[in-house]
């Protein structure tokens, strides 16, 4: 394992106050329990800047918090034109997202663009990541249930192929 590289990882939906947070807060707690803080940095954003500066959904954060994830200091960005050159791995939750992130990417940086749930051993890799913000707590949880799969599997891809 190269200690001295740097994987950048973004995680991306539609507003940043959901589903993206919630990746962030997971995969940034895996890296924590994996001892790989100085090797991998993780961050969030959303397509569009509907709640740029605001803190993750109430019950996003709640839901994480059950399970051990603190979101309360992660505020909402939209995805920047910098992101596509400084980011290794940009990970949308859905197609709607990933297709808004294919027609913003330059074309040398499009390889770094992919449906976060293909990193998922339980899951298709063109499976998504529904957004629960219109529906009930349990949408909040199968979120949480989707995204603590794939980042599993995106830690082990990132230690075996980057670091």
């Amino acid at each position: 394992m190269n200690r001295e590289k740097k994987v950048k990882v973004l995680f991306v939906c539609m507003g940043n106050i959901c589903r993206s947070p919630t990746a962030d807060a997971i995969f940034r707690h895996q890296v924590k329990m994996a001892g790989l803080v100085s090797n991998i940095k993780v961050d969030s954003a959303g397509t569009h800047s509907y709640h740029v500066g605001h803190s993750p959904d109430e019950r996003a954060q709640a839901a994480a918090l059950k399970r051990g994830y603190d979101m309360q200091d992660l505020r909402a960005r939209a995805v920047a034109p910098e992101d596509f050159s400084q980011f290794d791995y940009i990970l949308a939750m859905d197609h709607d997202n990933l297709a808004i992130l294919e027609e913003r990417c330059p074309q040398q940086y499009q390889h770094k663009l992919a449906l976060l749930m293909r990193y998922s051993k339980n899951h298709s890799a063109e499976d998504e990541v529904s957004d629960p913000y219109y529906g009930g707590k349990q949408g909040f949880e199968r979120v949480l249930d989707k995204v603590e799969a794939a980042s599993e599997g995106l830690l082990e891809h990132i230690c075996q192929s980057d670091l």
